[in-house]
Order: structure tokens, then sequence, then C-alpha cells
């Protein structure tokens, strides 16, 4: 179901991001994000002229390659249209998440690496869907595939949003072993 209608209104910026996730020949998976940002309207800007309607003031790609446990091998980021001509020059740092985990203290970790000035703030935005296509590509074939798979262990995804709390009626049904009754209100 879409929003509600709403009030009389002119379109003024487009913000786009794409993700996909790949499942790679040698055991590893890429996962790509790209964003766009747009306008509806020419503006001038000092270090590139006039950008006109639907031309990108923003476009940058973003791709971690990840193993099954989420741990990052390698990252490219690359930045093809940014306000400044300088944009470009921080696409390198992002190489410095490669090492981390995408798990609990991911987003502070990020934040730490290529936060601020240290990084670039659209591709650091771009790192989030990017983090959750991950996810979402990589757990269900490794749950499908994992013939190990521990009844005793709590899934990952518990506790990961209210559908899928502890003490929800989903976790009840699905998962029974991992459910916890909600606490009596006083």
């Amino acid at each position: 179901m879409p929003l509600s209608a709403s009030t009389g209104r002119k379109k003024i910026h487009r913000r786009s991001i794409e993700c996909h996730g790949y499942q790679r020949d040698d055991g590893l998976w890429d996962i790509e994000g790209h964003l766009t940002d747009t306008k509806t309207y020419t503006f001038k800007n000092r270090d590139r002229g006039d950008i006109s309607p639907g031309e990108s003031v923003h476009e940058m790609w973003l791709r971690l390659t990840v193993d099954d446990e989420l741990l990052i091998h390698g990252v490219e980021a690359v930045t093809d249209w940014g306000p400044f001509t300088i944009c470009p020059a921080i696409t390198e740092k992002f190489k410095s998440l490669e090492g981390l985990r995408i798990g609990r203290g991911w987003q502070r970790q990020v934040r730490e690496r290529v936060g601020g000035v240290n990084g670039c703030t659209h591709l650091v935005e771009l790192i989030g869907p990017v983090a959750t296509t991950a996810f979402q590509t990589i757990y269900p074939i490794k749950s499908r595939r994992d013939d190990s798979h521990d009844d005793d262990k709590k899934p990952i995804f518990i506790d990961s949003c209210h559908a899928l709390a502890s003490n929800s009626e989903v976790v009840k049904t699905h998962w029974p072993k991992f459910y916890k009754a909600p606490r009596p209100q006083p």
C-alpha cells in the first residue's frame, strides 16, 4: 500500500539507492551499491558549471567483498560525480573497512574509520543499505546449505526488529526454543 495522498507539491530532488548481492565463483560475495542524487532544476556549481535537471549531483558506487561470516575482504569505492572536484580523492580511504565484520558494533567502526572528514557522507550513507543487502543475500543461501546447523544457537536475526523480538508471536511460532514470554505489566 503506498503512502497516503499529499497536498499539491513539486518534486525538487531525487535520491536513488540500488543494491545487488552476487555469489562469486571463489566462495566470496560481492555486495554492490549505487547512489545517485539529481535535481529537477538547473543550478550553478563552482567546480562543474551548470548542473542540468536529471544530471547527477552525486553518483557513487561501493562494493564490499565479504565471506560467509560477513568479514570484509575487499572494498572498492568510486565517485563518478560529486559537487567538488576533490570528492573522488577520499575513496581509497574506504579500504580501511577491510578486516571488519558486518555485525554488532559495525556502524560505530565505520564512523571511526570513514566518518566525518575521514570519508564521504554519501558513501558512508550507502554502507548501511549495502550491509543490509549483504545479510539478505548471504543468510538465506548459507542457512540452506549449512548441514551442520546448530539448533541450539539463537539465530542472529532474533531481536533485530519488533517482528523478530524474542517475545513476539513470530518467534514463538517459528523459533519457539528462543521465545521469551513478555513480562507482565504491573
